[in-house]
């Protein structure tokens, strides 16, 4: 068998997937899509989806997860020509490392019945129906300021009304983020500039680099920016012993259950999101984001400034914040915080996205308040479908499940953000075991 050695490489090369995986760093970047490897060291700086997603999986099996975020390959496939340096050794087998081919078979059997079945195909209506109540929600909220006055039960009311709203919008620039809404993903990135910045202020580019990554390696730590607690938190079963042994401490891990309350919910979109938001459009120079992100400020400003003055009405958007923010958090943690939070074990896409995440109960109330993410685990492992198909497939993906005993959890929705509080506390004790006896 011939094998072709340089970092380099070239396109008639065959190789083993002991040399692939050596090309794993910054400066030196291989992966394997459907057997044929390819060189990404210079194209992983201009990826349309960022640096850090592509790399993350430098060294490795990419099909699953190119083929989970691209609804057009053939187009996608134009970019990967030039970067083709050869494939597999012939005695090489198709998956690497930890990757189980049976499940990865019988998954990829499932998509293509999916495909055949049009669950990839959205229903106008649906967004359309979604938008209009967003839109709704939003004029209602200031009529009623503007017709019956800015007093303190209707301030409140109004501030119910645009925090659900902004929630709500936060669900629909998700649907176009993920590209499952048009057919043309040059439509769904116009529509997503749209969404996420004059309906929520926010940057289409910020949210796209952060959670795509989080798709991609879901619940992995250093390449998962949604585990990355900035020593605030301490997660999963892994990280607390590693801080306790090595005696971290930066908070009071112990009680992380409790400030949770304090700095979790209420802080992450106010504070956090909001300041790495504008650095990340002031630092890349992102000023169609910027514009884009202005134009919400500024409709909002009309709104309040003759109704509350400059001083209230950044208090009362910082309150819809406050009110959002705590909506959002309990919704995307139940579905991730209680799961396995571990370093990169290389798994097969079904086993890895099983692992990070859990479902809600369906119902109509549900299905609504979480935007569909009831169903984390199909959304999960079929990130461009559109929302409105999960509950379809979903019965589908649990038999998938069984058959190789992947554990598929379904949760009520109090288990769920139950869990989340108990899931912190368990982090805490290990950290703390840790910290004192090891």
């Amino acid at each position: 068998q011939l094998i072709d050695t340089p970092a380099t490489g070239r396109a008639g090369g065959v190789y083993t997937w002991e040399e692939v995986q050596s090309h794993c760093n910054r400066n030196d970047q291989w992966l394997v899509i459907d057997r044929k490897v390819y060189n990404i060291t210079q194209w992983a700086k201009r990826h349309p989806g960022g640096i850090r997603v592509i790399s993350h999986y430098a060294g490795e099996d990419a099909t699953e997860a190119f083929t989970a975020f691209h609804p057009d390959l053939k187009f996608v496939r134009k970019f990967l020509k030039p970067l083709l340096i050869g494939e597999l050794a012939a005695t090489e087998p198709s998956q690497d490392r930890n990757k189980n081919a049976t499940i990865t078979q019988d998954f990829h059997t499932l998509r293509a019945k999916a495909e055949r079945e049009g669950l990839f195909q959205a229903r106008p209506l649906f967004f359309c129906l979604h938008l209009g109540h967003i839109l709704l929600l939003e004029a209602l909220a200031w009529l009623i300021i503007w017709i019956w006055g800015t007093s303190w039960t209707l301030t409140f009311l109004s501030a119910v009304m645009l925090a659900t709203a902004q929630l709500q919008a936060g669900w629909l620039q998700h649907d176009f983020g993920h590209l499952s809404v048009f057919k043309k993903s040059s439509w769904n990135h116009v529509l997503h500039k749209f969404a996420i910045g004059h309906l929520k202020g926010a940057s289409a580019n910020w949210w796209n680099h952060r959670h795509y990554q989080h798709h991609a390696k879901p619940n992995i730590f250093s390449k998962d920016p949604d585990v990355n607690m900035l020593h605030v938190f301490v997660v999963g079963a892994t990280q607390p012993v590693e801080y306790g042994i090595k005696k971290i401490k930066y908070m009071p891990y112990h009680y992380q259950h409790q400030y949770f309350f304090l700095v979790g919910p209420p802080l992450l979109i106010p504070v956090y999101f909001h300041i790495q938001i504008i650095r990340t459009m002031i630092s890349r120079h992102d000023w169609v984001d910027l514009a884009w992100s202005l134009s919400y400020y500024l409709r909002y400003l009309c709104c309040s400034v003759p109704m509350y003055g400059l001083f209230g009405s950044v208090v009362l958007l910082s309150f819809v914040r406050f009110l959002e923010s705590n909506w959002f958090v309990w919704v995307t943690q139940m579905n991730h915080l209680p799961m396995n939070i571990d370093h990169d074990k290389h798994q097969d896409w079904l086993s890895m996205q099983l692992h990070a995440t859990c479902n809600i109960e369906q119902s109509p109330f549900n299905d609504w308040f979480s935007g569909h993410l009831n169903f984390q685990i199909e959304h999960h492992l079929f990130p461009t479908m559109p929302r409105h198909n999960y509950h379809v497939v979903a019965p589908q993906v649990r038999a998938l499940c069984e058959k190789h005993g992947v554990p598929y959890q379904v949760k009520t929705m109090w288990r769920g953000l139950a869990d989340v509080f108990m899931s912190l506390k368990n982090s805490g004790d290990l950290w703390l075991d840790a910290y004192l006896h090891k």
